[in-house]
């Protein structure tokens, strides 16, 4: 994977061959990611390793090295097992009850569809900004990451509405696009995740001085 870092003959300014430079990346990421979830016990090392490496590529520009990569899986599977299979059984749980009230198997009518939807989009939201925690933390320590993830919900639940929403949309174009598509999606949907939950600095004047920082 290439360097965004790179100096460019434009002056340091960014073109069509960058974007799709990075593009090619994330598609290469989620095919990668995918690839490595395809045990299904594996899919929290890859998740964590995937979203370490956005990690890196966002703050520095550089996408980490192949060793590094395979060594942040290694140490992350059998820590992750645990929580993939908490994922698995939640998300299969969670498809069940919607599946039972959508039919009219279990009553409650639209009115419970609906607070059930809700409740596993804010839970999916809450999920990806874990997924974002882990890759802060080198693709591991899934239970501090899972308490800093709660502290960041409760803190900016705007925050948490928007990565909620791009779980949403990744959701529904993984329905839509071609099954060829969904890995590439992958890798997109952990860069939006990781976009929504930067914090940029917003300018401010001094007090009585009028200057910006």
């Amino acid at each position: 994977m290439a360097s965004r870092a790179d100096p460019s003959d434009t002056g340091g300014r960014r073109d069509w061959r960058d974007v799709a430079r990075d593009a090619a990346d994330l598609a290469l990421l989620g095919i990668l990611l995918t690839l490595a979830a395809v045990p299904l016990l594996t899919a929290a090392a890859a998740a964590g390793t995937a979203s370490a490496a956005v990690h890196d590529w966002t703050r520095t520009g550089s996408w980490p090295s192949a060793r590094t990569n395979v060594r942040r899986f290694g140490r992350a599977v059998l820590p992750g097992v645990p929580v993939s299979l908490l994922a698995l059984a939640g998300a299969a749980l969670l498809v069940a009850d919607l599946a039972a009230l959508a039919s009219g198997r279990v009553p409650g009518g639209t009115a419970a569809l609906l607070v059930t939807a809700l409740i596993a989009a804010g839970l999916a939201g809450y999920a990806g900004l874990v997924v974002v925690e882990v890759g802060g933390n080198e693709g591991g320590q899934w239970r501090a990451s899972a308490r800093s993830a709660a502290r960041a919900c409760l803190d900016a639940p705007t925050r948490w509405a928007a990565l909620t929403g791009v779980v949403a949309l990744a959701g529904l174009l993984t329905v839509l696009v071609t099954p060829v598509a969904v890995p590439i999606l992958a890798g997109y949907t952990v860069a939006a995740l990781h976009a929504v939950t930067i914090r940029r600095p917003v300018p401010v004047a001094v007090a009585g001085r009028g200057e910006l920082p």
